[in-house]
């Protein structure tokens, strides 16, 4: 089974574990809300692997692309405009979007593939965001060692800080910034965390990049 039947079968599982765990999604959505307030107002972007539109909805992002379509589909029916597609060949035309969103890069194909699309369709000067979770880091390590017992994880690829860093450079981007939430296991974290500059401490990791 591949992991875009993976996701078209378990949806509801997915949309239930935001129920279970609503401070550490709001966790991760602060780190990456703060990393949005650094672009300029009233700009176009894209969210690559959207899901059913969690993050997306709430950032305020209208457009995305999603490989499974029973997910994609609830993201329709959040008000979000959902093309059916993969991170690693982008249904988009050239320097289309001011930036673009990644969250959870674990299920891509080829990250290197994917960032490389993302500085295709992004304008000049234009930024990518990544929101993941570092497998240097507490929930990494026991997402890692536990991955045969996941519906969702068990053929992620989890990446470290410094893997995701240079794959971002290869692929044409620069000026990177970082930061960090999720302090803590999962089943600690019972209120919404504040995110940290930088990173090593914090299990997700927000970087923003400027393409060259």
């Amino acid at each position: 089974m591949n992991q875009v039947n993976i996701f078209n079968e378990n949806v509801e599982a997915y949309e239930a574990w935001y129920e279970k765990y609503p401070e550490v999604y709001l966790s991760e959505v602060a780190a990456l809300k703060e990393q949005f307030l650094k672009l300029p107002e009233n700009i176009k972007g894209l969210e690559v692997g959207i899901g059913t539109g969690k993050f997306a909805q709430i950032l305020g992002i209208k457009e995305g692309v999603e490989p499974s379509n029973e997910m994609a589909s609830i993201a329709r029916k959040r008000g979000l405009e959902v093309v059916n597609g993969n991170a690693e060949i982008l249904p988009v035309k050239d320097l289309n979007f001011d930036f673009v969103l990644f969250v959870t890069i674990c299920h891509l194909n080829s990250a290197k593939q994917a960032f490389k699309e993302a500085c295709r369709v992004l304008k000049p000067k234009g930024s990518i965001i990544i929101g993941f979770i570092d497998k240097d880091q507490k929930i990494g390590k026991a997402y890692e060692e536990n991955r045969m017992r996941s519906t969702f994880f068990r053929y992620a690829n989890f990446y470290s800080v410094i893997q995701v860093t240079k794959l971002l450079k290869e692929a044409g981007f620069k000026d990177l910034e970082y930061n960090q939430t999720l302090f803590g296991n999962i089943e600690e974290i019972k209120e919404v965390q504040l995110p940290k500059k930088g990173f090593g401490e914090g299990s997700f990791v927000v970087i923003k990049a400027v393409k060259k």
